[in-house]
């Protein structure tokens, strides 16, 4: 296998640690420790108090999948593994799923490893697109045409990062069927799932949607606990929970034992957690309803239904990239360019997750009237 630089990634590798302000983060802002210890009932926090650090159950806790599972309709505890995140979860999906021979669809723009792996792994990938000029919304006619006979996985990702966008049940119900009549298997990327703006909104679960079909899930965006490092693979297929079970002996095997107990504390808090996080977006959103009206003409955006990011547009005769860059070395503010999503349309990843935005949005605006006016 051999995979091609994570363009995101080596961004963030570069910047995410000396920029003073992420204006363009994909996660909630962090809870700390001590907030999200609190929030533990009397059985948690003995498990806190009398945890040993040694080696946990490769499938995770099962006190853990069970709160998962609890997240979903039709799922059981027995029907969720946990994974370091939600990138082992896709890694190990595509390396299981896919191989020589074998066609993936999967949605553009969008986090690099939900193709790229597909694509290392020996498959064609084709790539529907979604438009700005459609609100980034995904036409289920697209994904029809895209279909194959050797097409295994349908993968799509809601709502989506970058653009914010969510399609509407009778979509979704459209490509439950196409997953059915196709013999592929939907894998829906739900890692912003709860941060509808709408709860009316909210989407079937993958693993609820289709017996096949699969949820991927993960503590870092909505629950605002990207440190723990947990995430999981829902589904009804046993078969498939199985077989990338074995996969994981070759990754990490099992997840880390205090991060299983804090997730496990979040999920039961779950309505805490998730009432302060969306608080967060809630008070960001119009600030920059705002900015985009007072720069209509300079930038433009599709404003999003859901999760912490957009993907704005700059109108100026200036490329995205040096805009960012020197934005960043004059202010301290990182935009994420759309070039790291192979974007060619001078758009960029704008985060409304964190608490410190106003600051970040205050700074882009001065800069951008001594550059841009």
């Amino acid at each position: 296998m051999r995979l091609q630089d994570f363009a995101l990634e080596r961004f963030f590798a570069r910047w995410e640690f000396e920029a003073e302000l992420l204006l363009c983060a994909s996660d909630i802002e962090g809870w700390p420790m001590s907030d999200l210890l609190e929030l533990a009932g009397e059985d948690d926090r003995r498990r806190w108090g009398d945890l040993r650090l040694g080696y946990t159950e490769s499938h995770g806790d099962p006190e853990l999948r069970a709160a998962i599972a609890g997240l979903y309709e039709h799922v059981s505890p027995d029907d969720v593994l946990v994974f370091a995140g939600a990138e082992e979860a896709i890694f190990a999906l595509h390396s299981v799923l896919l191989g020589p021979g074998d066609h993936a669809v999967v949605v553009r723009p969008a986090y690099q490893s939900l193709a790229e792996v597909a694509r290392a792994s020996g498959a064609e990938v084709a790539r529907v697109d979604l438009h700005e000029a459609d609100d980034w919304r995904l036409d289920p006619d697209e994904v029809r045409v895209a279909l194959r006979p050797n097409t295994r996985l349908i993968l799509i990702n809601e709502p989506h990062n970058p653009t914010g966008a969510l399609i509407d049940r009778p979509t979704f119900d459209r490509l439950v069927e196409l997953a059915a009549e196709s013999g592929a298997r939907l894998i829906v990327d739900e890692v912003y799932r709860f941060l509808e703006f709408d709860t009316a909104d909210r989407l079937p679960a993958g693993a609820d949607a289709l017996a096949t079909g699969v949820s991927i899930g993960v503590m870092s965006k909505s629950f605002g606990l990207a440190g723990l490092r947990i995430g999981w693979v829902a589904t009804r297929d046993r078969e498939l929970i199985e077989r990338l079970a074995a996969f994981k002996d070759y990754t990490t095997i099992c997840a880390s034992a205090p991060a299983e107990v804090l997730a496990l504390i979040a999920l039961r808090a779950g309505d805490r957690v998730l009432a302060r996080n969306r608080a967060i977006v809630e008070a960001n959103l119009p600030l920059l309803d705002t900015f985009f009206s007072r720069w209509a003409g300079t930038f433009e955006w599709v404003r999003p239904r859901g999760g912490t990011v957009g993907f704005p547009r700059l109108l100026a005769e200036v490329p995205i990239d040096r805009f960012a860059e020197d934005l960043v070395r004059e202010t301290g503010v990182l935009l994420l360019p759309g070039s790291v999503f192979s974007d060619t349309g001078n758009h960029f990843r704008v985060g409304f997750g964190r608490t410190n935005m106003p600051l970040a949005l205050e700074r882009l605006e001065a800069y951008a009237e001594r550059t841009l006016r």
